[in-house]
């Protein structure tokens, strides 16, 4: 194990031989690191935290700290990290509440940038991106293969749906369907993913298909429920991507960003 002299790691800490930790870390004693996983400097690691394999994390983050919910009075909750997330300067990641579940869960391949804020309670899934300065507040939800833009804010107890896109500096209140667009404060729908999803090699027919269904939702102006009837009804249905886009409206408890 390469570990910086200066280092503060508490012996009760569990921490895989493979691990390094740069100069400077603060690691506490219910923190445990996955093999591969590489802690730059001045980076503090604190309470029930379980960090998986090959993930990065630089300097001057906080992960699993107390959270900043005043009901907190310093309950033993978990955050769970997965396996090779990059962690850049300054990002801050809380543990749980025991009002929720008592646990924040990241999960693999995510890339959280610098300044960026995972509040207590949050769900995070595969493959996302938080730009500079995004802020996920608690209990937020937040799918796969989504990208937040640098600034935007997501409002507590929202569902951020798999391949959404928020544009830079977007206030986000309520719910984000399955492949939408978002921008604005506060954020308005712009269109579906299209972009990401071609990347991502998802069948032309299959983009036909979920541009019929937005234009329905939000193009029509139907009210939701209308709309949401005259997709099921339809051919549409029958796809299993236009079937997910659906059940994402249809699971919002806040009511969806439209």
């Amino acid at each position: 194990m390469a570990i910086h002299p200066t280092t503060l790691i508490d012996s009760k800490a569990e921490i895989d031989s493979s691990v390094e930790v740069g100069p400077f870390c603060v690691i506490g004693p219910n923190v445990k690191i996955g093999a591969g996983s590489v802690i730059k400097s001045h980076v503090v690691i604190n309470g029930h935290t379980t960090i998986g394999a090959n993930n990065e994390i630089y300097q001057f983050a906080s992960i699993g700290e107390a959270n900043q919910d005043k009901k907190y009075k310093g309950e033993p909750t978990q955050l769970v990290l997965g396996d090779n997330n990059v962690i850049r300067e300054n990002a801050t990641i809380h543990r749980g509440t025991v009002q929720d579940n008592g646990i924040t869960l990241i999960g693999s391949n995510n890339l959280f940038m610098a300044s960026t804020h995972v509040g207590h309670d949050c769900i995070v899934g595969d493959n996302n991106i938080l730009a500079n300065f995004a802020a996920l507040a608690g209990h937020v939800t937040v799918g796969n293969n989504v990208i937040l833009g640098g600034y935007t804010g997501v409002h507590q107890f929202c569902q951020v749906n798999s391949y959404s896109m928020c544009g830079m500096g977007s206030m986000v209140s309520k719910d984000i369907p399955r492949y939408v667009m978002v921008s604005g404060s506060p954020a308005k729908a712009h269109g579906m993913n299209f972009e990401g999803m071609r990347r991502r090699g998802v069948a032309p027919e299959i983009i036909r298909a979920l541009r019929a269904a937005y234009k329905i939702v939000y193009l029509k102006g139907l009210t939701l429920e209308v709309a949401l009837s005259e997709l099921e009804k339809g051919e549409l249905s029958q796809i299993p991507e236009v079937t997910e886009f659906i059940l994402s409206i249809r699971n919002s408890k806040r009511g969806i960003v439209r």
